[in-house]
């Protein structure tokens, strides 16, 4: 049996989301713009019942929840629809770290195409950003700063708590890439200093194709997003076309499951990640990341004298790993979270992200050992 050790990537699909996805697809398959007959008031209630699912999750209010295809266009529609307002106010500087996801670099790089000077604040070798330097680099001119609450790659986790401290009397709006953090790091997504934060729904066991962005106002004011594509008006103009009703219900119902299963599935985490420390400890792991600041089902290593091309390679039938981000696997550049760090260029070249839930099945760590072991005897 091979066992998945790629969640970061992605997530199977619940199964109760899965009943859920199916009734919306088959039986009550209205669409939620239709008002005048009861499928498609059916469809409404879902819609809102799932705004009210995700706002739990981020304690915010139900109307500040945009749902989305994903945290790609969610990060895209908070990044690039932020431009007007930083353009009509003269303020063009923006703030973000060199270890976001490509979803919030390229949109910057797009910026800073068109005149916005942006500053990437670099991590230590643990892959934590410090957040003074986020801080010190604020000026007045300052539109944006775009931070992850977790990364991808590593799972290490990023001190927006103190961020969030530290701009409290800054007008600079402050935008979470939560894809990896939503329904698992509940008190840092709820942090009302947050104006802008992008989930996605399947990282938490909810369909691929559905996200949402939170769009947190201030007294009564929304952030001044521009819309990127337009026609219909639908989740207030910001995300128009017609809502994939059971992508949403699906992915309310998975919000609701990762709060009320929080805890449970964080333990069988921790638990799963002793494991796999165990069960690698033969081969003498370099672990990348600060192991105390990482998520619980997150680990991002090296083993010394391999590449991690022959090692997924030997694994192949036994475990479904990778070397980086599912949104860059089809590039062999060296990682640029890891460069970032400063880890030498061998440990950049052997990294594997191994990543698992509450789900995953046991592995054979004496086979998987065994066949590293193989590799280093040719």
């Amino acid at each position: 049996m091979t066992v998945y050790l790629d969640a970061n990537a992605t997530t199977q699909v619940d199964g109760r989301v899965v009943d859920l996805v199916l009734r919306y697809m088959t039986l009550e398959y209205g669409n939620a713009g239709s008002r005048t007959h009861d499928m498609g008031l059916t469809a409404q209630r879902a819609v809102a019942s799932a705004r009210s699912q995700v706002a739990k999750v981020v304690d915010c209010q139900q109307d500040e929840v945009i749902f989305t295809s994903g945290a790609t266009e969610a990060n895209n529609i908070a990044i690039l629809g932020l431009a007007p307002e930083g353009e009509r106010s003269n303020r063009r500087h923006i703030v973000a770290t060199s270890i976001e996801h490509k979803a919030v670099l390229e949109p910057l790089e797009r910026l800073a195409s068109q005149g916005f000077e942006v500053d990437l604040v670099a991590p230590d070798a643990s892959g934590r950003v410090d957040p003074a330097a986020i801080i010190g680099k604020l000026r007045p001119d300052t539109l944006l700063v775009s931070v992850m609450a977790a990364n991808n790659e590593t799972g290490v986790i990023q001190a927006i708590d103190a961020i969030c401290t530290g701009m409290a009397d800054h007008p600079a709006y402050l935008h979470v890439d939560a894809a990896q953090a939503f329904g698992k790091l509940l008190s840092l997504v709820r942090h009302h200093r947050i104006d802008l934060m992008s989930i996605s729904g399947h990282k938490i066991f909810a369909p691929k194709g559905v996200g949402a962005l939170i769009t947190r106002r201030r007294g009564y004011r929304r952030p001044p997003l521009t819309p990127l594509i337009v026609g219909g008006g639908q989740e207030r103009g910001l995300r128009p076309g017609t809502l994939p009703v059971p992508l949403v219900a699906g992915l309310g119902l998975a919000a609701e499951l990762a709060v009320q299963e929080n805890t449970q599935r964080r333990l069988a985490c921790q638990t799963y990640r002793s494991h796999v420390l165990a069960g690698l400890a033969p081969l003498n792991p370099i672990i990348h990341g600060e192991p105390d600041n990482t998520l619980p089902h997150v680990l991002n290593v090296a083993l010394p004298g391999l590449d991690s091309e022959a090692v997924m390679v030997a694994w192949r039938g036994l475990l479904e790993v990778s070397n980086g981000s599912a949104c860059t696997s089809a590039s062999y550049d060296p990682s640029h979270v890891l460069v970032a760090m400063g880890l030498p260029e061998d440990q950049i070249r052997g990294a594997l992200r191994l990543s698992w839930s509450h789900l995953t099945e046991a592995v054979d760590w004496q086979e998987a050992v065994s066949r590293v072991r193989d590799l280093l005897l040719h």
